[in-house]
């Protein structure tokens, strides 16, 4: 997995360089993650049972110090990255869990994952919990259990600045031309089977190949969530937009192993987060055409 990462990362450093005719300008992380990614040592999930006790001031529960093992992508901006110039990760997922655990009193300890097998491996309790922005579907559901969702976002489709041979979703459908690319696995993917037949849909392992696809003029379009197309679109704005109105809507949500203790309490926590404006703050800051990536500027 930490090769892919490198390859990952090594592929986003020539979409920052392809942006920009050599200056580093690019949709993703660029640098090699020198250092671990992620703290990578699992902490066996013996914890203590959740108890309703006093929390700066609110009635959270109290997880006692608990270590709470989540699965990351580190491949998924703006929800995890690398910063290319610190070689750590970040994004709205580290953001949201640090106060998740600040407010619980646990300690989030990420761990660095593959996306394909994510959703299996928190079932099979490889992971106490796993965000990179998790589409809540009742397929998944049978798998694993669901926080509340905690944004509602579009599916969008990404294109090459100044696309004109279509300006909808509907007018891709129309053109037999056309070549559509998504990463395999995500509800983007199953919403592109729905629309288009298999030949015209280009599954990549990871978002970052498909949008240097997209870049390269291999494929016409990527269809994403539109909260991370407008992560490449704010680092690549003289590359990509994103057109047409929305495709569908999709609620996000963290996934635990099914009959986890820890769902009620980070439900509670989100309750307060979205109360107390943190969620939207978070927003602000990771899912708006503002965001750019570090060192992209």
């Amino acid at each position: 997995m930490k090769r892919m990462a490198l390859i990952v990362l090594a592929i986003m450093l020539a979409l920052l360089t392809a942006c920009a005719g050599g200056s580093p300008t690019g949709a993703t992380g660029a640098s090699p993650a020198a250092s671990p990614a992620t703290a990578a040592s699992p902490s066996p999930a013996a914890a203590p049972a959740v108890t309703a006790t006093a929390a700066s001031g609110t009635d959270l529960p109290d997880l006692g110090g608990r270590e709470v093992r989540i699965a990351v992508e580190n491949a998924y901006p703006p929800f995890n990255y690398i910063n290319p110039q610190t070689n750590q990760p970040e994004g709205w997922d580290y953001d949201a869990w640090r106060e998740i655990c600040r407010l619980l009193n646990c300690k989030p300890v990420f761990q660095e994952a593959a996306w394909e097998g994510l959703i299996q491996a928190v079932a099979n309790g490889q992971y106490d919990a796993a965000a990179d922005g998790i589409t809540i579907t009742p397929e998944r559901a049978q798998q694993v259990d669901f926080s509340d969702g905690y944004i509602r976002v579009d599916q969008r489709l990404l294109a090459r600045k100044g696309e004109k041979r279509f300006a909808s979703m509907e007018e891709f459908v129309a053109n037999p031309q056309l070549r559509l690319g998504t990463q395999t696995g995500t509800t983007n993917y199953e919403t592109a089977k729905q629309l288009l037949p298999e030949n015209r849909i280009q599954a990549f392992e990871q978002f970052p190949f498909a949008v240097q696809a997209l870049i390269n003029g291999d494929v016409d379009a990527v269809i994403m969530d539109e909260t991370a197309g407008q992560g490449y679109v704010g680092t690549n704005a003289e590359q990509l937009e994103l057109i047409g109105p929305p495709i569908k809507s999709d609620e996000l949500g963290f996934i635990f192993p099914k009959g986890s203790d820890l769902v009620e309490p980070v439900n509670r926590a989100l309750a307060v987060m979205r109360e107390n404006g943190t969620l939207d703050a978070l927003s602000k800051k990771y899912f708006s055409a503002e965001f750019k990536l570090p060192g992209s500027q």
